[in-house]
């Protein structure tokens, strides 16, 4: 399959280009050797290649809070247009696109329907409390995703002893879920209850390209389904910082002005958003790579006997749990001692993340250590 002309989401046949010429620069010093890491702590940690810092050095830039950034506004039209959305806003971080969508679409005292891993709920700071005097109706689905069904039944009813329910959150791919995936069609379903009820539907689409990837689908469909759609440029698709919001005019407009309240208001940041440009371009069908990689890692995982079970790979993010008595901390001591960063997201679980800035013969290479590795 080639790449969609209208989106530029999805291509099939894809070839790995070689590392960039900064690529292993960076090491550390261990004693008496210097290891070249493996950070799969979060796909947070890539570094611009030397083609997006040259798009950021050649950026044409102005105050964007004027709206006069002509990089940001390149931008915010680029990524309106791929969703098939009316605007966007350009905006530090993906905690800042959710937190203001949340806050244009609720009013203080409204309640929140998202499954209990996500994002918005356990890794945001309260902010949804915080930002929105907002409360969460956190229901339990299937690796971080939800179905109409209990959307339906936790929709509170026109009660005044009841939280008014507002918004439905889903989150795409889903993090804590291993970076699991809708099925579009249960997307639809939930937006028709949406619909029925007057709520708005907001997509935490944070990893949404691994997403998009992974699923053959374009940005376009999810356009015409959400109210509103974040998208983080500084994950997989590799830029420094920056996330866009998406929807309609007359939200984008609210939510430039809850930009501003939440000091998140920019000047000549079009360097930042030369480099989403480039990463929209460049670094979309590449995702593919990293969830091949992912599942690489873990069939030699799922051979060592220490290891209890791992969530299925759909895209770039590998959750496993160790088995009694093993703890996450040792699996990852024993990994670092090899040049291989990964991060626990509980006593006995390890989350890896693959990214661009990991290539094939890293790769190769931690499978071997996994391969060859015991523990105490």
């Amino acid at each position: 399959m080639k790449e969609d002309e209208a989106t530029g989401c999805v291509k099939k046949n894809l070839t790995l280009q070689k590392p960039p010429k900064w690529f292993g620069v960076i090491q550390i010093q261990n004693h008496k050797s210097q290891i070249k890491m493996t950070d799969l702590r979060s796909d947070t940690f890539t570094k611009p290649t030397l083609e997006m810092l040259e798009a950021m050095f050649k950026a044409e830039v102005g105050d964007d809070v004027f709206g006069e950034d002509p990089s940001i506004n390149e931008l915010e039209a680029m990524g309106a247009e791929m969703f098939g959305m009316e605007a966007a806003l350009f905006c530090p971080s993906g905690t800042m696109t959710n937190q203001i969508a949340i806050n244009v679409h609720t009013s203080p005292g409204d309640e929140i329907i998202c499954d209990h891993l996500s994002h918005v709920y356990i890794y945001e700071g309260g902010g949804i409390a915080f930002n929105s005097g907002a409360q969460v109706r956190a229901i339990s689905g299937d690796r971080g995703r939800i179905k109409a069904g209990q959307v339906q039944e936790s929709i509170n009813p026109d009660d005044l002893h009841k939280a008014r329910t507002s918004l439905v959150s889903l989150e795409n791919s889903a993090n804590r879920g291993g970076g699991s995936c809708y099925d579009f069609k249960d997307i639809q379903e939930i937006k028709e209850v949406c619909q029925h009820h007057g709520l708005a539907l907001h997509l935490d689409g944070a990893r949404l390209f691994n997403a998009l990837v992974a699923k053959g689908e374009t940005p376009k469909q999810y356009g015409e389904v959400f109210d509103s759609i974040s998208i983080c440029l500084s994950k997989g698709l590799g830029t420094p910082v920056g996330s866009l919001l998406l929807g309609k005019k007359d939200f984008t407009k609210e939510a430039r002005r809850v930009r501003k309240k939440f000091g998140g208001g920019m000047r000549q940041a079009g360097y930042i958003a030369a480099a989403g440009i480039y990463a929209l371009q460049n670094n979309v069908e590449r995702l593919a790579t990293d969830h091949h990689h992912a599942k690489l890692a873990a069939e030699a995982l799922q051979k060592k006997s220490f290891v209890k079970s791992i969530v299925p790979v759909e895209t770039n993010i590998l959750i496993f749990e160790m088995m009694e008595p093993y703890t996450a901390q040792q699996m990852i001591d024993a990994l670092k001692q090899h040049g291989i960063l990964c991060l626990p997201i509980s006593k006995t679980a390890i989350r890896m993340v693959f990214h661009l800035d990991v290539w094939p013969d890293m790769v190769e290479q931690m499978i071997d250590v996994i391969n060859d590795l015991r523990l105490a």
